[in-house]
C-alpha cells in the first residue's frame, strides 16, 4: 500500500519533529493534540526549524510550501483518512494503549499503527488492542530532522507486512531503519546507551569527576558529538528516567535502576533543555 497521508498523534518534541520530517518528504500530514496551545507552539517550532534549514540551503523547496502540508487537529477523526499512523505521545504504557484503542475504532483495518516508544515493549502496548498485529515500533531519535536512525521494532504479533510498510516509510523520509526482531525493553540504542548514562551519573555521585569533565572525556576520547549529560539534557531527563524504569520493570535487574539523583531531578522539574535546567543550566 502506497502512503500519501500520515497522521501523527502528539505535538511535543517528537511528534512535531516527525510531522516536519513527513512534510519535508512530501507527505500531507495531520498533527493531532487535544491541547490547541501545544499545537500552535508545535507549528511555530516547525516553521522555525524549516527556516533554519532553508537558510543553510538544506531544503529542496521553500519552507512555506512544506508548512502548507501540515494540518492541525484536536480529534482522532482525521486518522480515518490516513495511510500510516504514528503515535508519539509521552512515554506511558496506559496512555499509549488508550490512544491506540481509540485509533483502532476509527481507522480502517489496513492502517498500520507505528508507536514512537523509546523503551516500552511493543507486544505490551499492542496487547490492549483487538488487532495487535497492526502495531509496530517506529522509534525516532531527537532531533528528528537531523538524526538518521529509526528503530523498527517487531512485536510478537506484528505482521511482516507492517514491518515492510514501516521500513519503506522510514526510507522515504531519507532515514535509515534498523529492524529489532526481538521485542526487548529499550531495544538497541537505549539498551546500550542507557547503561552509559547510568554509569556517568554514578561517576558524578561518587565524585570521580564533574559533569563538564565527564562530558569532555567522552567527546574527546570517543569522538562523540555530545557527552552523556549533554545528551540526557537534550533528550529530557523525564524521558531518560522513564526509559530506564521501563527496562528495570521488565528485567528487575538492579543494575538498570536509575540513581536517586535522576529521580529527584525529575520530581523537581529539572528536565534539561526544555525546562532550562538539568545537569546544565540554559538561558532562554
Amino acid at each position: 500500500m502506497k502512503i500519501h497521508k500520515v497522521f501523527v498523534v502528539g505535538s511535543g518534541t517528537m511528534g512535531s519533529g516527525i510531522a516536519q520530517a513527513c512534510a519535508q518528504a512530501g507527505y500531507n500530514v495531520t498533527m493531532m493534540d487535544i491541547d490547541e496551545v501545544m499545537l500552535d507552539r508545535a507549528m511555530e517550532t516547525i516553521k522555525w526549524s524549516l527556516k533554519k534549514l532553508e537558510e543553510k540551503g538544506k531544503l529542496k523547496e521553500p519552507q512555506e510550501a512544506i508548512v502548507t502540508r501540515v494540518e492541525k487537529a484536536t480529534t482522532m477523526d482525521p486518522g480515518n483518512d490516513a495511510d500510516f499512523v504514528v503515535e508519539a505521545i509521552y512515554e506511558n504504557l496506559n496512555a499509549k494503549q488508550d490512544v491506540l484503542k481509540k485509533l483502532e475504532r476509527i481507522c480502517p483495518g489496513k492502517i498500520v499503527f507505528g508507536t514512537n516508544t523509546s523503551s516500552i515493549p511493543i507486544t505490551e502496548i499492542a496487547g490492549a488492542l483487538r488487532s495487535p498485529e497492526r502495531v509496530i515500533g517506529v522509534h525516532f531519535f531527537n532531533p528528528v530532522h537531523r538524526m538518521k536512525l529509526v528503530e523498527i521494532v517487531r512485536g510478537l504479533m506484528t505482521t511482516d507486512n507492517a514491518v515492510e510498510m514501516a521500513k519503506n516509510f522510514v526510507l522515504s523520509l531519507t532515514k535509515e531503519p534498523v529492524v529489532v526482531n526481538y521485542d526487548i525493553a529499550g531495544f538497541i540504542v537505549n539498551r546500550i546507551n542507557g547503561m552509559a548514562f547510568l554509569e556517568a551519573i554514578s561517576l558524578l555521585e561518587r565524585g570521580v569527576a564533574n559533569v563538564e569533565d565527564i562530558d569532555k572525556a567522552m567527546r574527546l576520547g570517543l569522538d562523540y558529538p555530545m557527552g552523556p549529560f549533554e545528551l540526557m539534557d537534550l533528550v529530557g531527563l523525564d524521558v531518560v528516567l522513564n526509559a530506564r524504569m521501563g527496562i528495570y520493570n521488565e528485567t528487575r535487574d538492579p543494575t538498570h535502576f536509575p540513581p536517586a539523583i535522576l529521580h529527584r531531578m525529575v520530581a523537581s522539574g529539572y528536565l534539561g533543555r526544555k525546562t532550562g535546567k538539568g545537569f546544565y543550566e540554559y538561558s532562554k
